[in-house]
């Protein structure tokens, strides 16, 4: 008493050390983890969740201690102790079929503060289950001329346990004549098959009785039985045989309904009936080959009657049977092995899995837009995938460090300017014969960044400027444009100012910043100034901003605002009058005097004519309308008066011509007196002529050197513009009026004259006068002016 005393509570300390350890592992672990049996009952407790987690018992429910569970009736609950119980029946052939280790995994939540944990609840199988066959009999007829060694195959059992629980054995009831064999199958078990071991007399019996027995591995062990009943046949003693040893084909992916695979063939030594063999599946092709696969009874012919697909599954192995038509029928079985030869039926798919539609400009070559994925179902070569872009565009494909992974970058330098926008088509080709692909396309905007400077139309700007313009009106307009969008295309225009020169320009301009519009401040005298130019900057909206200048050159155009300015004759008190005295006794076409004036105007606005307005005798005298020469028209008689007075209108060629008039009073005296007064006034008029005709040579150079490089400039700003024009320049040398030379030039569809004053010889430049104002000494006299002097 006292050792086995001894002994029990060894025991018990070996339990608890276990249960020590047991409790250690667990909360060492990140996971929980119990075993229970399956067809446990309800209620039957599986763990103390609360105590091996280490928690307060107390705060269970108000922390809300609970399982995370989605279904409605749940396999386990917990108690408000914390403890997993059994909430209904586990069946493990329900919730883990033909899986050998069957875990359930569950999750527990506390709230406030939030704790999830784990628990792993592994499902032990029960050996609850016997194998059972699909009959409880099966009737067997073999001739009593079956020899030793003939193997007839039977029905197996089915035991929805797992591993040791399943069936592991037949046995066969004690007998003569039969022994067992099992084929193992694999996945599909194991198989009875009845061999004979002796030969059948149907004199000493005419038929046998066996149990089969199939035992799985409980223990205690569970088994099922089926009666096997054999008729010993006579005469049929020749079982049909095969062929070959053995069956194989090749078989392609796809192939059509009603293709002839192979051709099975047996033969039987009997006569009649009994040598007729007919074909049909064996007892363990399952109902899912029978829909892929089909045998012509007559024939053999293993036939396709459904579709084959190599990807989902690679090869077949078929039992055909063989039977002949006897009274007692006779049967072979043969397996035929089927191997599916893959085809390049599916196409690659292309899956885009990241994705950046707008890129900037100015990214680097290498920047990355988009990731992508290929994906082939098919194997070998046929799941091989090439992909590539088609189209010319700035992008391409590298492939990633993980396989059928691509990464789409840029090749080139991006310009929105050029393109805003691609179409990139991806395509991806296997390398199956023939070849399978697909293509998937993808939209990329270029956004803008501020890389262009804002242009203007033209350049430089060539401007026409009548003078007296209304002062503060818009006179014309310069514009740029900018290839960029958004803010890097708004464009602001603003006048250079530097330089003093430069301000005393620019001060009477004012231009509006947004649409490009000048005006003047002032109004322009073209007598003042003739041309300038100033400098226009567009600069753009973008950060940082860009801009351009361009140069704009203004000629003032001239308009008829000056009347003509007699120069000759003009008296002391500046009145346009004079007093010329000849001799009475001249011819006619004597030169009396000449009416020089002069107009601060050019072109047809400066071009003067003359003309007699009032005349005392009109067949005394005449007035040359280009140059305002007097001259007589006759001789003098006695009868003609002493004195004659002319009024001479000078007028311009403007659009609304201006005028000024003069008046000459021809006195006529007697020849002696004439000449008399004419020595003197010769010796006088030598020195002053030639005094006049130096200051003339500098007047006439200084105007036609700045003239010549007004005419040059002007050309030159022509020439260097791309329009549809050209300037003529055409020099007049036919006219001898008071206009020294015109120069005639177009431009666009303007016509314009510049003509410039003719100096005379003894005309002097009076300070002040822009050099342009011709002013003839005052001379009054009695003396004539020789016709050859001018």
């Amino acid at each position: 008493m006292a050792g086995s005393g001894r002994r029990a509570w060894f025991e018990r300390l070996i339990k608890l050390f276990v249960c020590l350890i047991l409790t250690f592992i667990h909360f060492s672990s990140a996971q929980l983890r119990y075993s229970v049996s399956e067809e446990l009952t309800v209620g039957a407790v599986v763990g103390n969740i609360a105590k091996d987690l280490g928690l307060d018992i107390s705060a269970l429910n108000a922390r809300g201690f609970r399982i995370v569970s989605g279904s409605t009736d749940p396999l386990f609950q917990l108690n408000n102790n914390g403890i997993l119980h059994v909430n209904r029946k586990i069946d493990r052939e329900e919730v883990c079929e033909r899986i050998s280790t069957c875990v359930i995994n569950i999750k527990t939540v506390l709230e406030n503060p939030l704790e999830v944990h784990y628990v792993a609840i592994e499902v032990l199988d029960v050996n609850d289950h016997s194998p059972i066959f699909s009959e409880n009999e099966t009737q067997l007829e073999i001739s009593e001329s079956a020899l030793p060694g003939a193997r007839f195959q039977l029905q197996g059992a089915q035991d929805p346990d797992s591993d040791m629980f399943s069936i592991q054995q037949y046995k066969l009831s004690q007998n003569d004549h039969f022994r067992l064999e099992v084929k193992d199958r694999g996945e599909d078990g194991k198989i009875p098959v009845l061999y004979l071991h002796k030969s059948l007399d149907k004199e000493t019996a005419r038929s046998h009785r066996l149990m089969l027995t199939a035992v799985d591995g409980g223990k205690p062990a569970k088994s099922g039985n089926m009666r096997i009943i054999v008729h010993v046949l006579d005469v049929n003693d020749n079982m049909p045989v095969f062929a070959k040893d053995s069956y194989e084909a090749v078989l392609s992916e796809n192939a059509p309904i009603g293709t002839t695979i192979m051709q099975v063939n047996a033969t039987d030594l009997d006569d009649g009936l009994n040598g007729e063999v007919v074909y049909s599946f064996g007892k363990n092709v399952n109902n899912k080959l029978r829909k892929l696969f089909d045998v012509d009874a007559n024939t053999g012919e293993i036939i396709v009657k459904g579709q084959i697909d190599y990807e989902a599954k690679d090869r077949y192995e078929i039992d055909i049977k063989a039977s002949d038509k006897g009274p007692v029928s006779l049967e072979t079985e043969k397996s035929v092995i089927i191997t599916i030869v893959d085809l390049n039926d599916n196409a690659p798919e292309i899956e885009v899995t990241s994705f950046s539609n707008a890129i900037p400009e100015d990214s680097k070559p290498g920047t990355t837009v988009a990731l992508i994925s290929v994906t082939d179902n098919d194997s070998g070569l046929n799941g091989k995938v090439i992909c590539y872009i088609s189209e010319d565009v700035p992008f391409t494909l590298t492939p990633s460090l993980q396989e059928n992974m691509f990464s789409i970058v840029t090749k080139s330098m991006l310009d929105r300017e050029h393109q805003s926008k691609y179409d990139v088509t991806i395509i991806a080709k296997d390398a199956g014969e023939p070849p399978l692909s697909s293509h998937r396309s993808i939209s990329v905007t270029v956004s803008d960044v501020n890389d262009n400077s804002p242009q203007f139309s033209t350049n430089p700007y060539l401007f026409y400027v009548i003078e007296n313009n209304v002062a503060g009106a818009s006179l014309f307009s310069v514009s740029a444009h900018d290839c960029d969008e958004g803010d890097n295309a708004v464009i602001s225009y603003n006048i250079v100012r530097y330089g003093n020169e430069h301000k005393k320009v620019t001060s009477f301009l004012n231009i509006n910043s947004e649409t490009g519009d000048i005006l003047a401040l002032k109004s322009f005298d073209f007598e003042t100034l003739k041309t300038f130019q100033f400098q226009v900057v567009a600069t753009d909206s973008g950060t940082p901003s860009l801009s351009s200048n361009v140069t704009v050159h203004v000629f003032i155009l001239d308009q008829n605002d000056n009347a003509p300015v007699i120069l000759y004759p003009v008296s002391s008190n500046g009145s346009a009058e004079g007093v010329e005295e000849i001799p009475r006794n001249v011819n006619a076409g004597h030169l009396v005097t000449k009416v020089r004036a002069y107009d601060a105007d050019i072109g047809y606005n400066g071009w003067l004519l003359f003309s007699l307005q009032e005349v005392t005798a009109h067949s005394l005298f005449g007035l040359d309308r280009y140059t305002g020469r007097i001259r007589t028209l006759r001789s003098f008689t006695e009868t003609d008066e002493a004195e004659h007075k002319l009024l001479i209108l000078v007028k311009d060629n403007g659009n609304v011509s201006l005028s000024a008039t003069a008046t000459v009073v021809v006195k006529l005296v007697e020849p002696r007196e004439a000449f008399a007064a004419a020595d003197v006034k010769s010796a006088t008029k030598d020195d002053e002529d030639n005094n006049v005709t130096f200051y003339l040579m500098i007047t006439l150079g200084s105007v036609s050197t700045l003239f010549l490089i007004s005419i040059i400039v002007l050309i030159a700003m022509q020439c260097s513009k791309s329009t549809d024009y050209t300037s003529k320049y055409l020099q007049e040398t036919n006219y001898d009026g008071t206009l020294c030379h015109s120069i005639q030039y177009r431009s666009g569809d303007k016509r314009y004259m510049l003509v410039g004053p003719r100096m005379s010889i003894g005309s002097t430049i009076v300070p002040g006068s822009h050099a342009n104002t011709l002013v003839l000494p005052d001379r009054r006299g009695t003396s004539t002016e020789r016709s050859e002097q001018m």
